[in-house]
């Protein structure tokens, strides 16, 4: 274990999951939960862990990124129509 490795990779951990949550735009917050993800993976594999890094990789970046980005833009259309309305203040429909 090479410890010049995991600093670096801890920080951009770091980094990542503050961005995840600082971003209001939740396509940015989805994409830096995708980097967190990937970067846990690297993780992982520096940690001599490689079935984990695998499934971290394809689970958590690939399949549930996916399914946060298919979730949202199906959530966009009445998001759309609120703000054509001008109920974008907390107002109901």
């Amino acid at each position: 274990m090479n410890p010049g490795l995991h600093v670096p990779v801890l920080v951009m951990l770091f980094l990542s999951a503050f961005m995840a949550l600082w971003f209001r735009n939740l396509i940015h917050s989805i994409l830096a939960l995708g980097v967190f993800s990937l970067l846990l993976a690297l993780e992982f594999y520096i940690l001599r862990a490689p079935d984990v890094a695998i499934a971290e990789a394809a689970i958590g970046a690939g399949l549930s990124t996916t399914i946060f980005i298919i979730t949202l833009r199906a959530c966009a259309p009445s998001a759309r129509k609120r703000e054509s309305k001008g109920l974008d203040r907390g107002e109901t429909l």
